[in-house]
């Protein structure tokens, strides 16, 4: 093959790209909607002045993640992908149906229970790394990547609308239907994809991925990512209402500049780095803004237009991290344990959601938005030093 011509993804791999894609993107955005407005919108709820009680049931969907994610990469290399993704949409199903019918914040901590225990994050994954050649997985992961931050893009403005039309119950609801989106997608759009066969799996031993360095580096980088994403919206959107004299069905209006601008500054970063294989040097420069942004924050805290300005590049370097550490993660996994290299990379990812929310709602309580801020920026200088020994790709 002229390798022009393997630089590009075939029509099947474009086909199975776009619809692991656009499955990634329905359920995420299910989860992304609630964040940006729980904080506020729970105020009405049984519990819902309670930092600590928010910041859990915000984070009690990463606590079944982390529990569930290997199990499910395991069971996704041995079954297949497709039964095991199914089986995670129904369950998320029904944890949005419990949250839509809750009337206090202890049972939608269920439900988020509920929707968590639906890991199918390394699945997904696994199922797109299947489907590619070497030669472009990268792209192809970072469309994935990018369906992520579009999604939250998108969930940052449609959440203040969607409460403020339908209370929180129509939001919970939305978040079901994109979750039978997803399920829809699953089972009749994405392609059957060979996994090759299933004897390879007798020549990779477990300890690969348990002792790789550079996947323990993407593993403690995605937890990071996530921890700080979770306990900044414990706080933020209360913030930007504070100070910007804004009720929860009005936030869009500071979300959606925030986005588009992050957007436009996150292209190039992301089209350097692929078309010079300058991953590393991106990760490390994004984890540095994160870092610096985050140790700013506390200084913006009764400023609305630095709050913007914080936020907009706290989104800059998110959606550069969110694109590229996924597709890292499948290029140094061993080849017949991809499943379960994403399956623990996807375990961290929950264990940060669900510390940021349990930290973050704590740290709240007891120190207010400076101390999530100054927290935040601490792990992000322990990411720096961490990630600094990631080897570059070859």
């Amino acid at each position: 093959m002229p390798a022009d011509s393997k630089l590009k993804l075939t029509p099947s791999e474009r086909r199975a790209s776009v619809a692991l894609a656009g499955l990634f993107a329905c359920r995420m955005l299910g989860l992304f909607l609630l964040l940006p407005v729980f904080a506020v919108a729970a105020r009405g709820l049984p519990g819902g002045d309670d930092p600590v009680r928010v910041g859990l049931a915000l984070g009690m969907y990463g606590l079944t993640q982390a529990f569930m994610q290997i199990p499910f990469g395991l069971a996704s290399d041995r079954w297949g992908r497709r039964p095991v993704v199914v089986a995670g949409l129904l369950l998320f199903v029904i944890g949005s149906v419990v949250c839509a019918q809750a009337d206090d914040v202890f049972w939608i901590t269920v439900g988020r229970a509920i929707q968590g225990a639906g890991a199918i994050s390394a699945a997904v994954t696994a199922w797109l790394a299947d489907a590619t050649r070497d030669e472009v997985r990268t792209r192809a992961m970072a469309m994935v990547g990018g369906s992520i931050g579009l999604s939250f893009a998108v969930s940052l403005v449609a959440a203040p609308l969607l409460v403020g039309a339908w209370g929180l119950p129509g939001l919970f609801w939305t978040i079901a239907c994109l979750g039978l989106a997803s399920l829809a997608v699953a089972r009749w759009v994405v392609p059957v994809v060979p996994r090759g066969d299933a004897r390879s799996m007798q020549g990779a031993r477990m300890g690969e991925v348990l002792r790789h360095p550079d996947l323990l580096r993407l593993n403690f980088g995605v937890f990071v990512l996530h921890f700080v994403q979770v306990s900044l919206f414990v706080v933020a959107p209360a913030l930007l209402a504070h100070t910007g004299g804004l009720g929860a069905q009005a936030l869009w209006k500071v979300y959606l500049p925030i986005i588009l601008v992050s957007f436009v500054l996150m292209v190039p970063v992301v089209f350097l780095a692929e078309t010079r294989r300058a991953h590393r040097g991106a990760l490390l420069a994004s984890v540095a803004g994160l870092a610096l942004v985050c140790g700013l924050l506390p200084l913006a805290v009764d400023g609305f237009y630095a709050l913007v300005v914080g936020l907009t590049g706290f989104f800059v370097a998110f959606n550069v991290l969110e694109a590229l550490q996924p597709s890292l993660v499948s290029r140094v996994a061993p080849q017949a344990y991809k499943g379960l290299a994403l399956g623990f990379y996807n375990t961290a990812q929950a264990a940060g959601l669900f510390a940021g929310g349990a930290v973050g709602g704590t740290l709240a309580a007891h120190a207010g938005a400076p101390g999530v801020f100054l927290a935040a920026a601490g792990l992000a200088v322990v990411w720096l030093a961490v990630g600094w020994g990631m080897r570059p790709l070859k």
